[in-house]
């Protein structure tokens, strides 16, 4: 097939989602809407009633909610640090799943902000961050940075997306105007292509310093308070770790989804998923390292308030929770990641599930024990969530997947320009990499050692 043939054909294959109807996509669509009605209807209801139809207590005023913005806010990690690290690293694989992980980045951190706006209550109190907040406050630092992470993350984007929005302000008739706003008169000129190009890379530098600080300043809001098992130099890269992990495990799920939805077993390869595998397992060594030194150093010092919060885990109430991170976060993924016969397709999608469970829990097993065992000499609550945050838990994940749905009904989730740059330009690249890495010509060598 020659190259004009080669583009022709990604086009087609990689517009087919937004102009093929797909009944799937309309049944998803539906059932995803049904859900996240229900959690606007549970939304609705506390906002009419208050936080007391709730779970939520004394001491234990975190739950769901707070869990859900940690959560949420490490997912994000996915895009920006594995798009940017691999765009910059010139990893030639990356161009199939560049975009399905950045959409990822900018939707879910959506969900994390509105995790906050929850557990305020009343949704109002949020300006106050604004107008009365002060930096002596990591509250006020998480506001500053989850900013900036969702600027940078929305440029970073947005920037890649500016080629591909033009090719269908070209082939799409009926969007035509909607395409050529977003497209901001791009023609491909050489002048465009170099500014463009020099802009992805700045960004892709500028995202990775920002994502990292953005969940060490999450890790903060526990680390800053003394409170047992909170109080921990370690939880600022404990919790950069976690989220890279649970990151990575969200992007194979939305690429095995999306693979098998539109048929693009020729651009989302297994070669994608092995390699997704290979750095999720190291992930998992990574992340199991931290929690061992930070389990460790709390029973070898045995302060009292802390082992109330590790018993509590281990043996008490919570100990289904710890247990189930246990066996979703190291047992399921050495068992399935570390053997190659074990990395299958469907072993992988299957791991990457245990892992998104797995790391869901290991949130909340940081967030509510230690509140419910306060080192003040509170009386101890037991946190049991209602109906209604299960019900807005379960409607922020549908709602996160309706609105990644509802992107590739409108913009291609394989980036198209970087597929056909791939095969005009990136074989002879990586080709003259290699040379560059090997030792030259022995006949060479030895005529100009002589000379």
């Amino acid at each position: 097939m020659d190259l004009e043939a080669a583009y022709r054909r990604d086009e087609e294959i990689l517009l087919r989602p937004i102009l093929e109807s797909n009944r799937n996509v309309y049944v998803a669509v539906t059932v995803l809407g049904v859900l996240v009605a229900w959690g606007i209807y549970a939304y609705l209801y506390q906002f009419h009633y208050g936080l007391g139809v709730t779970g939520l207590n004394r001491p234990v005023y975190w739950g769901f909610y707070i869990t859900n913005f940690v959560f949420f806010i490490g997912i994000s990690h996915a895009g920006t640090l594995i798009s940017a690290i691999l765009r910059i690293a010139r990893a030639e694989w990356r161009r199939a799943i560049t975009r399905s992980a950045e959409v990822i980045t900018v939707m879910v951190i959506f969900f994390g902000a509105a995790s906050i706006l929850m557990d305020l209550g009343r949704p109002d109190r949020l300006l106050f961050v604004i107008t009365h907040g002060r930096f002596q406050s990591p509250i006020l630092w998480d506001v500053t940075s989850i900013t900036i992470y969702l600027t940078s993350s929305s440029l970073y984007l947005y920037l890649p997306l500016i080629p591909d929005i033009a090719i269908m302000r070209d082939t799409i008739p009926k969007r035509r105007w909607f395409y050529a706003i977003l497209a901001l008169g791009w023609r491909g000129t050489p002048k465009q292509w170099r500014r463009l190009e020099l802009a992805i890379q700045v960004m892709a530098i500028l995202v990775i310093p920002v994502a990292v600080s953005v969940h060490t300043v999450v890790s903060f809001v526990f680390a800053m308070t003394v409170q047992p098992m909170w109080h921990s130099a370690i939880f600022g890269p404990y919790f950069v770790v976690g989220a890279i992990y649970s990151g990575i495990a969200a992007l194979i799920v939305a690429m095995a989804i999306i693979r098998w939805v539109y048929r693009l077993q020729d651009y989302l390869k297994d070669v994608h998923f092995q390699n997704l595998g290979i750095l999720l397992f190291i992930m998992t060594l990574l992340w199991t390292y931290f929690t061992f030194s930070e389990y460790l150093t709390t029973f070898y010092a045995g302060e009292p308030v802390h082992m109330a919060v590790f018993w509590a885990k281990f043996s008490g109430e919570y100990r289904h929770e710890f247990w189930g991170m246990v066996v979703c976060c190291l047992v399921i993924p050495c068992i399935f990641l570390s053997n190659r016969r074990m990395r299958t397709m469907g072993g992988m999608v299957f791991t990457s599930l245990a892992i998104t469970v797995g790391m869901w829990l290991e949130r909340f097993i940081i967030v509510v024990p230690t509140l419910a065992n306060p080192r003040l000499p509170y009386e101890r609550g037991v946190y049991h969530p209602s109906w209604v945050e299960i019900s807005l838990l379960v409607g922020c994940f549908a709602f996160f997947i309706l609105l990644y749905v509802l992107f590739t009904k409108f913009f291609p989730i394989v980036s198209i320009w970087e597929t056909k740059a791939g095969r005009a330009h990136a074989v002879r690249e990586v080709s003259s990499r290699v040379e560059e890495y090997l030792p030259g010509d022995p006949a060479t060598m030895e005529a100009g050692g002589g000379s």
